[in-house]
């Protein structure tokens, strides 16, 4: 199975998108998925369900700083690095779903959908494999 589709199964078992992105690539992160799961349950539905940023880019962006800190506490080396992938990530993520905020996906305003929350989960993994070439 894929990670699109390891990700939309745990979509449909009720992980919101930013935990459905992020179990996705559990195996490639040093953590466990019960701590993973935990750190994105607050990033559903536009963070705290505010309809901000999508969780599904919360997530992938979360991942960027999994897979590429340093992890050094006393002198960071890797935050602009970071930031750099987290900027492409932003980028392709709102060209394969035309918005990175949760109600401009939904078209709560507009009543026009730019993309679901399926669609967002597959652009999220699709995202996190592109920029950090992860299979």
């Amino acid at each position: 199975m894929n990670r699109v589709e390891t990700a939309g199964k745990l979509h449909g078992r009720g992980y919101n998108c930013a935990q459905a992105v992020a179990c996705a690539f559990v195996d490639a992160l040093d953590i466990d998925e019960e701590t993973l799961f935990k750190m994105n349950e607050g990033f559903g539905g536009g963070m705290g369900c505010t309809e901000g940023v999508c969780g599904a880019l919360s997530a992938a962006v979360m991942v960027a700083g999994m897979k590429n800190s340093d992890g050094n506490l006393e002198n960071p080396g890797s935050k602009g690095a970071t930031s750099k992938l987290s900027r492409e990530m932003v980028g392709r993520f709102k060209e394969k779903t035309g918005a990175i905020i949760c109600r401009e996906l939904k078209g709560i305003d507009t009543g026009s959908v730019l993309s679901s929350c399926d669609e967002c989960i597959q652009a999220g993994v699709e995202t996190v494999q592109e920029v950090l070439t992860i299979d």
